[in-house]
C-alpha cells in the first residue's frame, strides 16, 4: 500500500502523476526500455473499461475477431501516406529462427492492413456488406518520450475496422461509433466530459480522408486525444483491392472506417479525476467500488464487516473486506484513498459501542458516522451520485479554462493553460507552424456552437479548439 504524502498536483503535476501509477500499484516500467507492466490495480480498471466499450461496439453491430501481429512489410507500402505517417514508429522482424527473413515483418502499429487483405476476400457483393470488424489486441509502437499509460512502446486497444457500399453510410457509422460508443462511454462510465469534432488535415490519421476526435482536458489543463474514428474514404479499398458488386451489376470499391481507443483512457481516468491524494475513480470503472475496513481484530467487529460485505455483495457491488489489522489502521486508509476506491467503511470498537460505523466517500473527502442498521442503504446513494459529481466538476474546470479569442497571439495565451477556441480563418496558412513552435495544436475542429461540422462545412467556416496535449 501507499507511503507518505503525494506531490500535489500544483507543484508537479507530471510528478504526481507517476507517483499515483506507482502508490496505487496500477503499472510500472517493463524489462525493455519504453515499456509497460500492468499490475492488476491498472489491469482490473481496463477490464472494466474494456468490458463498457466492447458492449456499446456490439450493440453498434460489430463482431469481435483476431489478426496476426505480425505483418510483412510489403502491407503497409500498399498505402503510400499510410506507411509514411507510421514509418517513424515501426518496430521491424529482420531474424527468425536463426535465418534472416525473405521479406521484414512488421510488429503490428495498427492492423488496417492486414485487416483489408482479408476484406479483399471476403467482400464479392453488397450483400456482403457492411462489414464491420472490431479486434482487442496490443500494438507495438516506438516511442521516444514513453509514459505509462499514456505513451508505451507497446499498449492494448481495439481497433474497428468496416467496409460500407457508400460514404455516406460509411461517415455515419464513423460518426456512430463516435458518438454512441466512444463519447457514451467517456461520460457515462469514465465521466469525463469530452470535445468532439474533426482534426485539421495535419493532424488526421494517415491514410484517412477525414479523423473524428474525442478530446478530454486533463487536471493540468492540457488536452488528452482519447479516442478517434477515421474515415478512410476508398484509399485502403484501391490499395488492397476490396471491390463488390452493386445490386445493379456494377463493380465498386468499398468506402472504410477504422476506430479504436487505448489503455491511455485509464492515464485519462488518472489526470482527469485525481486530486492531491491520489485517484479518484468512478463506480463504474472501480475494481473495488466499497472497501470494508476492519480498524482492530476483534470478534464482534469481524461479524459485523463480513455480513456487510455479503449484504453489498448481494446487491451487485464489488466489495473487498480489508482485515489485515497486522498493518496500521492510518497506512491502509491512506493507501485505499490512493487507489480511488469510491466508499470506505471504517468499522472500529468504539462506534460499534453505540451502533454505528464511519462512511468515508472518496471523492469528496466527507466523512460520517452512521448508523449500522441504515450504512447500506447510504453506501447505494453515495454510489450513485460519484459519477455525475465528478462529470459535473471536471466540465466546470473545463469551462473555467476555455475562452472564445479573435487573434491568434490571445489563442496562444489561453492555450498555454486550457483551451481557446478562435475561427479558422485566423489559423490561416501557416498558423499550426506557429501553434508548433509554442507546442500547441488544433485539437479539433466545430461548428461555432460547438457542434460537429456537417458535409458541405467549409473548415474556414469553423472554430478551431486550441491547446497544449499529451
Amino acid at each position: 500500500m501507499a507511503k507518505g504524502a503525494l506531490t500535489p498536483r500544483a507543484e508537479d503535476f507530471p510528478r504526481w502523476y507517476q507517483e499515483v501509477i506507482a502508490l496505487a500499484e496500477m503499472g510500472e516500467n517493463g524489462p525493455a526500455a519504453g515499456t509497460m507492466v500492468i499490475r492488476p490495480w491498472g489491469y482490473g480498471i481496463w477490464e472494466l473499461f474494456q468490458a463498457e466499450l466492447d458492449r456499446r461496439i456490439k450493440e453498434a453491430g460489430a463482431e469481435n475477431a483476431y489478426f496476426p501481429l505480425l505483418i510483412p512489410e510489403s502491407f503497409l507500402r500498399l498505402e503510400a501516406d499510410h506507411v509514411e505517417g507510421f514509418s517513424p514508429e515501426l518496430a521491424i522482424v529482420t531474424h527468425g529462427g536463426g535465418k534472416e527473413l525473405e521479406e521484414p515483418l512488421v510488429v503490428r502499429p495498427t492492423s488496417e492492413t492486414v485487416v483489408n487483405s482479408c476484406f479483399a476476400k471476403w467482400v464479392q457483393s453488397y450483400r456482403d456488406l457492411p462489414l464491420l470488424i472490431n479486434q482487442w489486441a496490443n500494438v507495438v509502437r516506438w516511442e521516444l518520450r514513453p509514459r505509462l499509460f499514456l505513451r508505451t512502446r507497446e499498449f492494448l486497444w481495439q481497433e474497428g475496422h468496416t467496409a460500407h457500399a457508400s460514404e455516406a453510410e460509411a461517415r455515419d457509422y464513423a460518426l456512430l461509433v463516435l458518438r454512441t460508443v466512444y463519447q457514451a462511454a467517456m461520460e457515462e462510465a469514465a465521466y469525463i466530459p469530452v470535445l468532439t469534432g474533426h482534426k485539421t488535415r495535419r493532424e488526421r490519421f494517415a491514410g484517412a480522408t477525414r479523423t473524428w476526435t474525442c478530446e478530454g482536458m486533463m487536471g493540468d489543463g492540457k488536452a488528452l486525444q482519447m479516442g478517434t474514428s477515421h474515415e478512410l474514404g476508398q484509399n485502403f479499398a484501391r490499395a488492397f483491392g476490396i471491390t463488390f458488386t452493386n445490386a445493379e451489376g456494377a463493380v465498386e470499391h468499398a468506402w472504410q472506417t477504422s476506430w479504436g481507443v487505448s489503455t491511455r483512457l485509464i492515464g485519462a481516468l488518472v489526470m482527469g479525476h485525481g486530486d492531491d491524494c491520489g485517484l479518484r475513480l468512478p463506480p463504474a470503472l472501480a475494481p473495488v467500488e466499497v472497501v470494508v475496513v476492519l480498524v482492530k481484530e476483534d470478534e464482534g467487529g469481524r461479524a459485523v464487516a463480513e455480513a456487510l460485505v455479503a449484504q453489498l455483495r448481494a446487491a451487485g457491488h464489488r466489495v473487498r473486506l480489508d482485515d489485515k489489522t497486522d498493518t496500521s489502521f492510518g497506512r491502509r486508509s491512506v493507501g485505499w484513498e490512493i487507489r480511488g476506491v469510491p466508499v470506505r467503511v471504517e468499522i472500529g470498537p468504539r462506534d460499534l459501542a453505540e451502533g454505528n460505523v464511519t462512511v468515508v466517500t472518496r471523492h469528496t473527502r466527507d466523512k460520517e458516522t452512521l448508523p449500522l442498521a441504515g450504512v447500506a442503504r447510504e453506501v447505494e446513494a453515495i454510489l450513485a451520485r460519484v459519477g455525475p459529481e465528478l462529470l459535473a466538476e471536471a466540465a466546470a474546470s473545463r469551462a473555467a479554462r476555455t475562452v472564445d479569442v479573435d487573434t491568434l497571439d490571445d489563442a496562444l495565451a489561453a492555450g498555454a493553460t486550457g483551451f481557446a477556441r478562435v475561427p479558422m480563418t485566423v489559423i490561416g496558412d501557416d498558423g499550426e507552424d506557429r501553434l508548433g513552435a509554442e507546442a500547441m495544436s488544433v485539437r479539433c475542429l466545430q461548428r461555432p456552437d460547438g457542434s460537429l461540422a456537417r458535409v458541405d462545412d467549409d473548415d474556414a467556416d469553423l472554430v478551431a479548439v486550441i491547446g497544449r496535449s499529451y
